[in-house]
Formats: C-alpha cells, structure tokens, sequence
C-alpha cells in the first residue's frame, strides 16, 4: 500500500452544541411567543413553533450527511476509490494506477475548488466535501502517491 485516506464531512457542532443550540432557540421562540400570546395574537405562537421545528429538522439532516465517507486506496497496482454516502448504495471505483492522473482546480482568490483523478475517459471527483486547504492537501498527497506507483517498487538486491 502506498497511500489510504479516509474522508469525511466536518461538522463543527457536537451534540451538545446542538442542545444548547436547539435549546436556545427554543428559549428565544417560546418567549416570543408567548408575548405575542399575552397580546392576543394566539396563530403566531404555533408559527414561533414551527420555527424551532424546521431549525432541529435543518440540524438533522445535516449530522446526517455528516456520516458520509471517502476511502481512497492506492496501491502498486490499482487506485481504489470508495464512497459511502449518508444515503443510498456504497460505490467502488477501481483505476489503474499507471494510466491515472491527478486533476485540479486552483483559483487565484479562492484556493482549490475541485480534485479529480482521471483515467482515460473515467473522472472520478474526489473529497468534493472539503475545504479549499484540504483538497489542496489532497492533492498534493495522491499526486505524490502516483508518482511513487509510476516509480515502480524498488526492489533490493543480496
């Protein structure tokens, strides 16, 4: 083996954040609408509801996508790309190592915006779910991977 990775999303909100958060906003609506309720106006408290309602729901879905991964796998004879999504069906992706190379997207302002590797007419996106700095970082590492592949094994002699 000469290069595995596995990526993920990053979520910077624990579970505890999203308690205190989810409390909080709760807080927030409730005593909202309880002065809406003080004043008469008794539809919009359920709306303050709704509110917190579509924010746990938005929160949600998000740690859900969270649980998503990439297993890149490069080896002296293939380059394995693994992709487990937060919903649907596990993919693998096989290339061969000799005829693969790493495509990148650089922006001047921005940094790297897209990691690729292609093998003839294949493109195969990789850590579409990354920062800037870290498909950079990316692709520095597979490109280096591939290189040592294309090396070829070093082989001792007695």
């Amino acid at each position: 083996m000469v290069y595995a990775v596995t990526l993920a999303p990053h979520r910077s909100l624990s579970q505890r954040g999203f308690l205190l958060v989810m409390l909080g906003v709760g807080a927030v609506s409730f005593v909202s609408g309880a002065a809406f309720l003080a004043m008469g106006a008794w539809p919009i408290f359920g709306f303050f509801g709704l509110d917190v309602l579509l924010v746990y729901l938005a929160f949600r879905a998000s740690f859900r996508s969270a649980r998503a991964r990439e297993h890149i796998l490069v080896t002296p004879s293939v380059v394995e790309v693994r992709r487990e999504p937060a919903r649907g069906r596990p993919s693998t992706t096989r290339l061969n190592p000799f005829w693969t190379r790493l495509w990148r997207e650089d922006d001047e302002d921005h940094g790297t915006l897209d990691v690729a590797l292609v093998s003839g007419p294949r493109t195969v996106p990789v850590g579409r779910f990354l920062g800037p700095e870290q498909k950079a970082a990316l692709a520095s590492d597979l490109s280096r991977a591939l290189s040592i592949v294309k090396k070829g094994v070093t082989r001792s002699t007695f």
